[in-house]
Protein backbone atom coordinates (compact mmCIF):
# COMPACT_ATOMS: atom_id res chain seq x y z
CA UNK A 1 0.00 0.00 0.00
CA UNK A 2 1.45 3.89 -0.91
CA UNK A 3 2.03 6.60 1.67
CA UNK A 4 -0.76 8.12 -1.11
CA UNK A 5 -3.61 5.71 -0.88
CA UNK A 6 -3.56 5.39 2.97
CA UNK A 7 -3.63 9.06 3.35
CA UNK A 8 -6.62 9.20 1.05
CA UNK A 9 -8.10 6.52 2.45
CA UNK A 10 -8.03 8.11 5.91
CA UNK A 11 -9.33 11.23 4.79
CA UNK A 12 -11.99 9.68 2.80
CA UNK A 13 -12.76 7.92 6.65
CA UNK A 14 -12.36 10.49 8.15
CA UNK A 15 -14.58 13.17 6.46
CA UNK A 16 -17.53 10.22 6.62
CA UNK A 17 -17.37 10.11 10.31
CA UNK A 18 -17.29 13.55 10.18
CA UNK A 19 -20.13 13.66 8.36
CA UNK A 20 -21.60 10.63 10.02
CA UNK A 21 -21.40 12.67 13.94
CA UNK A 22 -22.86 15.85 12.55
CA UNK A 23 -26.22 13.69 11.18
CA UNK A 24 -26.06 11.19 14.13
CA UNK A 25 -26.06 13.94 16.51
CA UNK A 26 -28.40 16.12 15.40
CA UNK A 27 -30.82 14.12 13.45
CA UNK A 28 -30.58 10.50 15.21
CA UNK A 29 -29.77 8.76 12.04
CA UNK A 30 -27.02 8.01 9.23
CA UNK A 31 -28.55 8.76 5.46
CA UNK A 32 -28.44 6.33 3.58
CA UNK A 33 -26.37 8.49 1.12
CA UNK A 34 -23.67 8.64 3.06
CA UNK A 35 -23.17 5.24 3.24
CA UNK A 36 -23.47 4.43 0.49
CA UNK A 37 -21.26 6.90 -1.22
CA UNK A 38 -18.79 5.85 1.44
CA UNK A 39 -19.17 2.03 0.44
CA UNK A 40 -18.87 3.14 -3.49
CA UNK A 41 -15.53 5.35 -2.82
CA UNK A 42 -13.77 2.19 -0.54
CA UNK A 43 -14.30 0.16 -3.64
CA UNK A 44 -12.99 2.97 -6.17
CA UNK A 45 -10.29 4.13 -4.06
CA UNK A 46 -8.85 0.20 -3.66
CA UNK A 47 -9.83 -0.73 -6.70
CA UNK A 48 -8.10 1.81 -8.35
CA UNK A 49 -4.44 1.57 -6.44
CA UNK A 50 -4.15 -2.38 -5.88
CA UNK A 51 -6.81 -3.12 -9.36
CA UNK A 52 -8.16 -6.89 -8.28
CA UNK A 53 -6.54 -7.29 -4.88
CA UNK A 54 -7.88 -4.13 -3.35
CA UNK A 55 -11.15 -4.83 -4.83
CA UNK A 56 -10.97 -7.93 -2.69
CA UNK A 57 -10.00 -6.09 0.03
CA UNK A 58 -12.86 -3.80 0.37
CA UNK A 59 -15.03 -6.36 -0.48
CA UNK A 60 -13.49 -8.30 2.49
CA UNK A 61 -13.90 -5.11 4.78
CA UNK A 62 -17.01 -4.79 3.75
CA UNK A 63 -18.89 -8.36 4.24
CA UNK A 64 -16.89 -8.29 7.83
CA UNK A 65 -18.26 -5.24 9.12
CA UNK A 66 -22.30 -6.61 7.77
CA UNK A 67 -21.02 -10.46 9.52
CA UNK A 68 -19.92 -8.40 12.82
CA UNK A 69 -22.42 -5.82 13.22
CA UNK A 70 -25.81 -7.60 12.15
CA UNK A 71 -26.49 -9.43 15.23
CA UNK A 72 -26.02 -5.49 17.08
CA UNK A 73 -28.96 -4.73 14.40
CA UNK A 74 -31.15 -7.66 15.52
CA UNK A 75 -30.79 -7.07 18.96
CA UNK A 76 -31.33 -3.28 18.62
CA UNK A 77 -28.04 -2.59 19.69
CA UNK A 78 -27.24 -0.53 16.91
CA UNK A 79 -29.04 1.15 13.94
CA UNK A 80 -29.02 0.43 10.65
CA UNK A 81 -27.43 3.45 9.47
CA UNK A 82 -24.43 2.66 11.79
CA UNK A 83 -23.85 -0.58 10.70
CA UNK A 84 -24.03 0.82 6.97
CA UNK A 85 -21.64 3.02 8.17
CA UNK A 86 -18.78 0.54 9.31
CA UNK A 87 -19.34 -0.97 5.84
CA UNK A 88 -18.41 2.08 4.31
CA UNK A 89 -15.22 2.22 6.29
CA UNK A 90 -14.32 -1.48 5.66
CA UNK A 91 -14.58 -1.12 2.20
CA UNK A 92 -12.47 2.16 2.14
CA UNK A 93 -9.51 0.85 5.27
CA UNK A 94 -10.08 -2.89 4.48
CA UNK A 95 -10.76 -5.89 7.50
CA UNK A 96 -7.88 -5.67 9.80
CA UNK A 97 -8.39 -2.15 10.52
CA UNK A 98 -12.17 -2.26 10.93
CA UNK A 99 -11.92 -5.13 13.32
CA UNK A 100 -10.06 -3.02 15.50
CA UNK A 101 -11.93 -0.12 14.90
CA UNK A 102 -14.66 -2.46 16.06
CA UNK A 103 -13.36 -3.57 18.90
CA UNK A 104 -12.05 -0.26 20.03
CA UNK A 105 -15.06 1.06 19.61
CA UNK A 106 -17.16 -1.18 21.77
CA UNK A 107 -14.80 0.40 24.80
CA UNK A 108 -15.72 4.12 23.47
CA UNK A 109 -19.16 3.48 22.91
CA UNK A 110 -19.53 2.14 26.68
CA UNK A 111 -17.66 5.14 28.32
CA UNK A 112 -19.98 7.79 25.47
CA UNK A 113 -22.74 5.80 26.46
CA UNK A 114 -22.85 6.01 29.93
CA UNK A 115 -21.38 10.05 29.89
CA UNK A 116 -23.91 10.82 27.28
CA UNK A 117 -27.27 8.95 29.10
CA UNK A 118 -25.72 10.70 32.75
CA UNK A 119 -26.02 14.04 30.40
CA UNK A 120 -29.11 13.55 29.19
CA UNK A 121 -31.20 12.46 32.29
CA UNK A 122 -28.52 13.31 35.49
CA UNK A 123 -27.96 11.70 38.65
CA UNK A 124 -32.40 11.46 38.65
CA UNK A 125 -32.46 9.10 35.72
CA UNK A 126 -29.78 6.83 36.69
CA UNK A 127 -31.33 6.50 40.18
CA UNK A 128 -34.88 5.76 38.36
CA UNK A 129 -32.89 2.74 36.31
CA UNK A 130 -31.29 1.56 39.24
CA UNK A 131 -33.85 1.15 41.41
CA UNK A 132 -36.07 -0.36 38.17
CA UNK A 133 -33.00 -2.96 38.15
CA UNK A 134 -33.36 -3.65 41.60
CA UNK A 135 -37.09 -4.08 41.02
CA UNK A 136 -36.95 -6.62 38.26
CA UNK A 137 -34.49 -8.95 40.14
CA UNK A 138 -35.73 -8.51 43.23
CA UNK A 139 -39.22 -9.23 42.00
CA UNK A 140 -38.03 -11.38 38.76
CA UNK A 141 -40.17 -9.39 36.53
CA UNK A 142 -39.40 -7.45 33.50
CA UNK A 143 -40.51 -3.51 33.83
CA UNK A 144 -39.83 -1.01 30.27
CA UNK A 145 -37.88 1.91 31.50
CA UNK A 146 -40.21 5.05 32.33
CA UNK A 147 -39.94 8.17 30.60
CA UNK A 148 -37.00 10.07 31.56
CA UNK A 149 -34.97 7.07 33.00
CA UNK A 150 -31.49 6.52 31.51
CA UNK A 151 -32.30 2.78 30.15
CA UNK A 152 -34.97 4.58 28.21
CA UNK A 153 -32.59 7.06 26.39
CA UNK A 154 -31.35 6.13 22.79
CA UNK A 155 -27.14 7.23 22.28
CA UNK A 156 -26.09 7.87 19.35
CA UNK A 157 -23.18 5.67 18.22
CA UNK A 158 -21.35 7.22 15.08
CA UNK A 159 -19.04 9.10 17.83
CA UNK A 160 -18.05 5.78 19.45
CA UNK A 161 -17.58 4.12 16.25
CA UNK A 162 -15.05 7.71 14.92
CA UNK A 163 -13.48 6.86 18.45
CA UNK A 164 -13.05 3.39 17.77
CA UNK A 165 -11.77 4.05 14.19
CA UNK A 166 -8.68 6.99 15.47
CA UNK A 167 -7.65 4.50 18.30
CA UNK A 168 -7.18 1.91 15.60
CA UNK A 169 -5.57 4.26 13.62
CA UNK A 170 -3.19 5.69 16.17
CA UNK A 171 -2.01 2.71 17.12
CA UNK A 172 -1.95 1.13 13.21
CA UNK A 173 1.93 0.97 12.55
CA UNK A 174 1.41 1.73 8.84
CA UNK A 175 -0.93 5.01 9.32
CA UNK A 176 1.00 6.60 12.22
CA UNK A 177 4.71 6.15 10.12
CA UNK A 178 2.38 8.45 7.86
CA UNK A 179 1.75 10.68 10.48
CA UNK A 180 5.33 11.13 11.15
CA UNK A 181 6.24 11.69 7.90
CA UNK A 182 3.35 14.24 7.55
CA UNK A 183 4.43 16.04 10.63
CA UNK A 184 8.18 16.36 9.84
CA UNK A 185 7.35 17.67 6.33
CA UNK A 186 5.43 20.31 7.29
CA UNK A 187 5.93 21.51 10.73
Amino acid sequence: MTELQLSIQVVIAGVFFVLAISSDLSKERIPNWLCLLAIFLGFAVNSYFAQLSGLLVSFVGFSLAFILLFPTFILRILGAGDIKLMMGIGAIMGPTLLAWSILYAVIAGALTSILLIAWKTGLSGIKKTAKRYWDCFYLRTYFKPEQGEAAGEKVPYAPALALGWLWACSLNPQISQLYNSISQSYF
